[in-house]
């Protein structure tokens, strides 16, 4: 594990269709996600409209707990009320972790049950070197993931809930006639590669981190990038990883990676 407090450069690329490498690299060392933990969070917040348990139009309480989030917030006093629509708009584009922290308490009624829920979930997902210990991202030392493992994240949520996934995609929000601008400016179209989500994400700690998912033809691609400098080079390195993952045919598998490996070494032995 790298320093909890020392952001960490780090990429991967994935065919979102078969959960196959394609390039990447420091894609298995750990730092903190900082706000691609919503990804997490809204995966909990889909699995629940999907077995109808909440619906959009349901409305969840602002607790004290919620309220005192530190920014970037939507600014919702205690007892304000938010449809489950409106909560999951505000954690896109602002990513809002009043909002984030209300939902979890909605979900699952408090926010450690819902924070468990994360947990248990990421290792369903086969997250193994991923810790959650909040619904927000907000900086916490103890609050662990990996570029590989937001990849596994950004593919379940674009595989088991295609009803919501859409809901990346928005550019704009608005709330209280208030414009909301999403923090991921890399979504649209450019040069064939068409960018339709994920997540921003940035805490001190982390640096700046972004999982898009971007489509070219039938073939969709995921990339993250952990560690930017600033949001701006973080973004290009995306673009860049984007375009080279495309023009290749496809990606290879653990297995097939580790075999070419050996192969290597017992050449040179």
């Amino acid at each position: 594990m790298a320093g909890a407090d020392v952001p960490v450069k780090a990429a991967f690329v994935m065919d979102a269709r078969t959960g196959r490498y394609v390039c990447g690299y420091n894609e298995d060392v750990q730092t903190q996600p900082a706000s691609l933990t919503k990804m997490m969070t809204l995966l909990l917040t889909f699995k629940a409209l999907k077995s109808r348990k909440i619906s959009l139009n349901s409305k969840l309480k602002i607790s004290k707990n919620a309220a005192m989030q530190r920014p970037c917030k939507l600014g919702l006093k205690v007892g304000e009320k938010i449809t489950v629509r409106n909560a999951i708009l505000a954690l896109v584009t602002r990513s809002a972790n009043d909002v984030a922290v209300a939902l979890g308490e909605f979900v699952a009624g408090n926010e450690n049950t819902f924070v468990y829920l994360m947990n248990k979930e990421a290792r369903r997902l086969n997250m193994r070197s991923t810790v959650f210990v909040n619904p927000s991202g907000w900086k916490n030392p103890k609050q662990l993931s990996t570029a590989r493992d937001i990849a596994k994240l950004a593919r379940a949520l674009i595989r088991d809930y295609p009803r919501y996934y859409h809901f990346f995609s928005t550019k704009k929000f608005s709330y209280k006639r208030a414009s909301i601008e999403n923090h991921n400016k890399l979504l649209g179209a450019r040069n064939g590669i068409v960018i339709d989500g994920i997540k921003t994400g940035y805490v001190a700690a982390s640096g700046y981190n972004l999982a898009a998912s971007a489509r070219k033809g039938k073939r969709r691609l995921i990339a993250v990038v952990l560690g930017g400098k600033t949001a701006k080079q973080r973004d290009e390195e995306v673009n860049c990883l984007l375009k080279k993952g495309f023009s290749r045919k496809k990606g290879k598998s653990m297995s097939e990676i580790i075999s070419l490996k050996s192969k290597k070494v017992s050449r040179k032995v």
